[in-house]
């Protein structure tokens, strides 16, 4: 499979977050399982698996343009606060002429 032929939402996805998809696989999508991997409580690897699938579902919209998803994806990791991705995200529409 060449590069062009993977979905953007794949390539979005970062080291982490394709390390989960691969353990959720090898573990036959069994979140008990994935948390004794993992050292955690199942419903920390809940939350874990509900990120992702945001960040799956954010990327995988056609129009969404790659600041944009980067700005949204900080905010699924918790590490930028939804109000400031707001105001950066209306920033950057205003700039461009959205």
């Amino acid at each position: 499979m060449e590069r062009r032929d993977v979905p953007s939402w794949v390539l979005s996805l970062d080291k982490e977050s394709m390390e989960f998809i691969r353990k959720f696989i090898v573990n036959s999508g069994s979140l008990k399982s994935m948390a004794n991997d993992y050292g955690v409580s199942y419903p920390t690897v809940r939350t874990m698996l509900d990120k992702l699938i945001r960040k799956i579902e954010l990327n995988s919209k056609e129009d969404n343009v790659e600041f944009v998803n980067l700005i949204k994806n900080l905010v699924i990791d918790e590490r930028l606060s939804l109000e400031t991705a707001k105001i950066i995200i209306e920033k950057y529409k205003t700039e461009k002429g959205e």
